[in-house]
């Protein structure tokens, strides 16, 4: 896949600085545990070349097989931070967030709680879920494609999809007005 369209990430104490040029019209996928952006949000990643964050304290073995993901994609970038970084927020980046209301793990739930207070402060936040219980989900047109992806970039966690179909057949977004 071509690596044009990159943002450069260069990380200083922690802080991630992206040229100011390429900040605006941002696609953002907020994901606690890496796969999280693939079986929530898989159309997305594929159409729109996104940034995504990882929870900052994800484990090793985990961060390694994230990375592989910018092999599969055109993702624009990765972090593993607990915040957005500053850059990003602006009325013209779409956040994806996991859904507070429907989620069933709690970290997933204190994400979705810091998406919905940035929607209440007017950013442009759309929920996903991963449990695929919320009533708004939807078919997923290349199934078959999205569990190869899982596979080949995550296959310590296989077994979460392999006997559970819900994970590769259906995601869902949501957009909440204020």
């Amino acid at each position: 896949m071509s690596k044009d369209n990159v943002i450069e990430l260069v990380q200083k104490d922690d802080i991630y600085e992206v040229p100011a040029k390429q900040s605006q019209n941002n696609t953002v996928i907020i994901a606690p545990h890496p796969d999280d952006e693939i079986i929530g949000v898989y159309e997305v990643l594929i159409k729109s070349n996104p940034i995504i964050i990882y929870s900052g304290n994800t484990e090793v073995k985990r961060r390694e097989e994230a990375l592989k993901l910018k092999d599969h994609t055109t993702i624009k970038g990765q972090m593993f931070q607990m915040s957005v970084p500053p850059i990003f927020l602006n009325k013209n980046s779409i956040f994806y967030f996991p859904d507070p209301t429907t989620e069933l793990h709690p970290i997933h739930r204190q994400y979705g709680m810091m998406g919905e207070q940035m929607a209440r402060g007017g950013m442009n936040v759309i929920f996903y879920t991963t449990n695929m219980n919320a009533p708004y989900i939807h078919e997923v047109q290349e199934s078959d494609k999205k569990e190869d992806l899982l596979n080949k970039v995550y296959p310590s966690q296989k077994s979460l999809w392999e006997y559970d179909k819900k994970y590769i057949l259906f995601e869902g977004f949501c957009k909440w007005i204020f």
